[in-house]
């Protein structure tokens, strides 16, 4: 719930930030929410000094870098030709936080030579009733990419 919290607190730009784990793997350990360089609400920036910090900080945990994540805030949860534009990682998971309705929307994707495909993702607490197992369909879930 930490990266849809970053996202509401970034409002009314996009929000955004980045997943460590295992480089290629399927569940990021951590998050690292970032500041949005661009301060825009149409597109986000991460700043090359904090990308370099995270990186560090990734590596003292013995993991990667292993994708971003950042917000829509009036468009679904689905990459716009500026995000598959961006998206210059194959390896990464790309998980978009759409804040266009009452409720976040999270998705995952993988984007590989302009090629979008979606992948499942959990966020814990996301969609649940106290006592409820979590909900595992596609755009409901974890800030982990992918189980």
């Amino acid at each position: 719930m930490e990266m849809i919290g970053h996202t509401l607190t970034g409002l009314p730009d996009e929000a955004c930030g980045l997943l460590v784990g295992s480089y290629g793997g399927e569940e990021a350990t951590h998050i690292f929410p970032t500041a949005n360089a661009a301060a825009s609400a149409l597109l986000y920036e991460i700043d090359p000094k904090e990308m370099l910090a995270v990186d560090r900080a990734a590596r003292a945990l013995g993991a990667d870098i292993m994708g971003v994540f950042h917000s829509h805030t009036h468009t679904d949860a689905y990459p716009s030709p500026t995000d598959v534009a961006q998206a210059l990682d194959p390896g990464w998971h790309y998980v978009l936080v759409s804040l266009r309705d009452t409720h976040a929307v999270v998705r995952s994707y993988r984007i590989v030579e302009g090629v979008i495909t979606e992948e499942p993702v959990e966020v814990p607490g996301l969609g649940e009733e106290p006592g409820e197992k979590p909900n595992k369909e596609p755009g409901v879930g974890e800030s982990g990419p992918a189980k």
